[in-house]
């Protein structure tokens, strides 16, 4: 299945977004709706270890003529370091849906760990507003921050996680471990192609080779936290490799920085070739 489009008309997608089903500030079909204002194509709502705002944003997509691709962005580990895997052209949700419950439920343990800290540092962070915060949807650190800001614990999300919040910082609590070739297989068993998210500097050839041979399907080439250098090299290890290309913004719902809607200008052909890769997996029609 193409994105839309007038024959001859440039198409342009944003393969990698957030909802407030995670931590992104706008509902999904807000979302879809800031999409069709910024005439691009098709967008794929990636939130991290929830599908919850998927079926939001595909009726608003139905409604406005935007194509939503059903995604999610899962955390895992290859060796010793941590890589972000977005999940993307969802099927079969029903299997993948139990695991992503129990990362939910990581999620939650671990906020409660990091405001403990918090506490123990001297803020008197409050792990039910945390939830509050995060609305039902999956909590991650970015609630915690921004309920430290309004707290006035801290001037801004960057000094929250420059402060205490990030790797290695005061009240860090890593991740529930999951393995890449986990991670990898509970994508290929819902029918979706896995790509390696915004993988920078990391993404070199000595790192890429050992994931596209446990599965990987794609690498994100196009990202806002991507040098100039870092988008060449990917490009040419995802040709060199066969991988699918994909782009997007990272949006968060946030109106401006460096994170804004369609920013990434991702063409629509690579998601054709995407659609080309899932078809090669998928078996059964999306419900």
């Amino acid at each position: 299945m193409q994105a839309g489009g007038a024959p001859g008309q440039s198409r342009e997608v944003d393969l990698h977004m957030h909802s407030t089903a995670s931590d992104g500030t706008l509902a999904p079909s807000r979302i879809v709706a800031a999409a069709k204002a910024a005439r691009l194509d098709a967008i794929a709502l990636t939130d991290h270890d929830t599908i919850a705002g998927v079926p939001e944003a595909v009726a608003a997509g139905r409604e406005l003529g935007v194509r939503v691709v059903p995604g999610v962005e899962l955390s895992a580990h290859d060796g010793a370091r941590e890589i972000h895997l977005l999940v993307l052209h969802l099927i079969h949700v029903s299997d993948l849906e139990s695991h992503l419950a129990g990362f939910r439920e990581a999620r939650e343990r671990r906020a409660r760990q990091i405001v403990d800290r918090l506490r123990t540092l001297g803020m008197d962070v409050d792990a039910e507003a945390v939830l509050l915060e995060a609305k039902g949807g999956a909590v991650g650190r970015p609630h915690i921050a921004r309920v430290m800001v309004r707290s006035a614990f801290v001037r801004d999300m960057r000094d929250a996680f420059d402060r205490f919040l990030g790797d290695g910082r005061p009240a860090f609590v890593p991740k529930r471990r999951l393995e890449v070739i986990d991670a990898i297989a509970i994508g290929h068993a819902a029918g979706a192609i896995v790509i390696w998210a915004h993988p920078g500097g990391e993404g070199r050839r000595d790192r890429l080779e050992p994931l596209v041979k446990l599965g990987l399907d794609g690498v994100e080439v196009r990202h806002p936290g991507h040098s100039a250098d870092d988008t060449g090299s990917l490009n040419a290890l995802a040709d060199h490799f066969g991988l699918v290309k994909s782009g997007g913004s990272d949006w968060h719902g946030t109106p401006g920085g460096p994170r804004v809607l369609g920013s990434m200008h991702v063409p629509g052909e690579w998601l054709d070739k995407q659609d080309e890769a899932a078809a090669r997996r998928q078996t059964v029609e999306v419900v």
